[in-house]
């Protein structure tokens, strides 16, 4: 594939944009240990995180556990509510990331970010770590907005940006983001930086790999 400059970039956040996992895994380390359960280190949850903070309980706790719904949905709302209390305790983003968008930024590319972390949590993880970057969407998690990798939301992004999607690139650390990009025909660049492996990333579909935030610069062509 030729490179080229796209029109339009969107981002994951967690392991993307931002390492979050230390703030996650607390948080929901505290609240399944109220309920006996043993918790995780860092790296399990680095295999755990990415599909929606639902599918991140049901894999932390127990199987059997996990079958009680009315279990999982009580878990569930406690460990946002920790999660939301701590979600910038250790939480920053990833070195050159703040760079990067800007410079990207200044040379026209449109960006925006899209996650399956709950929205408002989206949404104020990004307006407190990239709060100068001028991103014209930060979608996470709603009720009616599909998950990743269904495309449904980055062609949204696309529309709302008057862009089609093959003149737009799809960032992310996981193979639910390379689905996503391939999904909706966008270029997808796996983020060899985050939480996944190379080896997912390309058996997912990943156009392109990045070692950091600031590769793209040299990847689009960015001066």
């Amino acid at each position: 594939m030729q490179r080229y400059t796209p029109a339009l970039i969107v981002f994951d956040l967690d392991g993307t944009l931002a390492d979050t996992i230390k703030d996650i895994a607390d948080s929901v380390n505290r609240i399944i240990a109220m309920y006996g359960f043993e918790p995780h280190n860092v790296d399990a949850y680095k295999r755990m995180v990415g599909d929606g903070f639902l599918s991140l309980i049901e894999k932390a706790i127990p199987n059997d556990a996990a079958r009680n719904s009315e279990l999982v949905q009580e878990i569930l709302a406690r460990a946002v509510q920790e999660y939301a209390a701590h979600s910038l305790d250790a939480t920053k983003p990833f070195d050159g990331a703040k760079e990067t968008l800007k410079l990207l930024s200044d040379r026209g590319i449109q960006l925006a970010v899209l996650s399956n972390k709950p929205q408002d949590l989206s949404a104020s993880i990004v307006g407190a770590l990239f709060r100068d970057i001028p991103f014209i969407a930060v979608w996470g998690n709603l009720p009616d907005r599909p998950r990743k990798p269904n495309p449904a939301a980055v062609l949204q992004i696309c529309e709302l940006a008057n862009i089609a999607p093959q003149n737009c690139a799809f960032v992310g650390d996981s193979s639910i983001d390379m689905k996503t990009a391939k999904a909706s025909g966008m270029t997808a660049v796996g983020a060899l930086y985050g939480y996944r492996s190379r080896e997912e990333l390309l058996d997912a579909g990943a156009d392109f790999l990045i070692a950091s935030p600031q590769d793209l610069i040299a990847l689009f062509g960015a001066e």
